[in-house]
């Protein structure tokens, strides 16, 4: 469970889906969740389209909301693009920078990804920082340096355990069903942590949250949540669906 003076956090990731009919998944959420407490903060990630109207919806409820990326900048010539401020007008909490997709669609560096968590930080928004290594690295055995690299990278100057959640994603194991052992879980978790230990002092490191991510789902949760540094879970297609999310979130009740 959690070693940190923050609560756990399942976090959902909801990716490019959902329409405004998919607001009645948050509202089932918040139905399922009424009248129960559990040991852990609960936040929706939707696509940029649904900010305004979810941060509505949630606006009574216990569930946080975060958005899924955000341009460096805070203005300009950047069409297409959102901005960090822009993102916390909408009632954010914090916003996912990093993500393997991210890194693999759109060709993001950690250069990048520390500059987008900086924004997320100026505009008063908690970075979940993405990382996580590929198949093909960690077959190399470059599991830990890959993580090392990408974590060394990507963390901005100023992070500490208020502003700043990592989430360690094997892209290996995001939306294929395929999910790590419990002790490879808990070797990078454990590596994540002494990292962060170098990078701003042991005892602020010790109350970094570092999620897990990578097909998580009601059937492994518990065992996943129950691993040591393990903080919470970042859950991509298991959030679509109220059901298969509390399902998840049951970890900690």
């Amino acid at each position: 469970m959690s070693n940190t003076t923050f609560p756990p956090l399942v976090a959902g990731n909801w990716k490019m889906n959902g329409t405004l009919a998919s607001l009645d998944e948050a509202k089932a959420l918040m139905a399922r969740l009424d009248g129960k407490t559990p040991a852990c903060d609960v936040m929706l990630c939707p696509p940029f389209t649904l900010l305004f109207k979810m941060g509505e919806t949630l606006a009574d409820s216990t569930i946080a909301m975060g958005a899924q990326d955000c341009h460096p900048k805070e203005t300009g010539a950047h069409t297409g693009d959102i901005a960090a401020e822009m993102i916390a007008e909408t009632g954010a909490t914090a916003c996912i920078v990093g993500h393997s997709e991210r890194r693999t669609d759109h060709g993001e560096s950690n250069e990048l990804v520390k500059a987008k968590a900086e924004a997320a930080h100026r505009a008063g928004l908690v970075a979940i920082i993405c990382i996580g290594e590929t198949i093909d690295q960690r077959e190399a055995g470059r599991t830990l340096q890959v993580n090392t690299e990408q974590l060394k990278g990507s963390l901005p100057e100023g992070a500490n355990a208020a502003n700043t959640i990592i989430a360690y994603e094997p892209v290996w194991a995001i939306g294929t069903g395929h999910t790590p052992t419990t002790d490879q879980v808990a070797e990078v978790h454990g590596h994540i942590r002494a990292e962060l230990g170098g990078l701003m002092g042991a005892e602020e490191a010790a109350k970094v949250r570092i999620l897990y991510g990578g097909s998580v789902k009601p059937a492994n949760a518990q065992e996943l949540m129950a691993v040591e540094n393990v903080n919470g879970a970042l859950v991509g297609g298991a959030s679509l669906k109220a059901d298969d999310f509390f399902g998840i979130i049951e970890a900690y009740l």
